[in-house]
């Protein structure tokens, strides 16, 4: 028998054990906290919302005429006109759980639809800036997506269109103050907006 190698073998089953049950006490944990602070959450009352960062639709410094007989470009105007009734927060990377600690379990509702409001927003501005990008519209493109990184969206191709907008147009300081803005967003998607950033304008990043 090889002992070394079973040995090895003995070794590796001991420390795979360990670290299975050392996650399993983290999964553990970090369940109940999970559990423990949405059960706080569900009993904080209703407060005001008056301290919530509105998003306003700037519909006259949109193209809002501009090119409406192509349909991708139509459809966005609609829905950019019909959002712009309603109320809209970017609440990425605050979880429901959080949004009810601070805002009360009866405004979940409410809330929830500020962010889907906002997720939407960003989308369309996203594809109606792609739309008139595709048509040589680059400066109306521009002015779409630089309100969508001011609002700090995380949809990674507006930051990607817009450096690269920057890049065609000499303007280097303006790609690093995106990289800027994409360091401090709380979102998932933060660290490949950073990483592609910096490898696609070595030079500049």
């Amino acid at each position: 028998m090889n002992f070394p190698v079973l040995t090895s073998v003995l070794i590796f089953v001991v420390i795979l054990t360990i670290f299975n049950h050392r996650n399993s006490r983290i999964r553990k944990q970090n369940m109940e906290n999970y559990w423990e602070k949405e059960h706080r959450a569900n009993f904080v009352r209703k407060k005001s919302l008056d301290d919530l960062e509105y998003i306003s639709i700037p519909l006259e410094q949109f193209p809002m005429e501009l090119a409406t007989d192509n349909e991708i470009i139509k459809e966005c105007i609609e829905t950019i006109r019909s959002l712009a009734k309603e109320k809209i927060v970017n609440f990425t990377g605050i979880s429901n759980t959080d949004l009810k600690l601070m805002y009360g379990t009866a405004n979940i509702t409410a809330l929830s639809q500020y962010d889907l409001n906002y997720t939407e927003f960003v989308r369309t501005l996203q594809t109606w800036s792609e739309e008139l990008y595709r048509l040589g519209y680059v400066d109306e493109a521009r002015g779409l997506l630089e309100y969508a990184v001011k609002t700090r969206t995380d949809i990674s191709r507006s930051y990607f269109l817009l450096a690269s907008i920057y890049h065609d147009a000499g303007e280097p300081e303006k790609i690093k103050r995106l990289l800027m803005v994409a360091e401090t967003l709380q979102s998932a998607m933060k660290n490949s907006i950073v990483r592609t950033l910096k490898e696609s304008y070595p030079d500049i990043c």
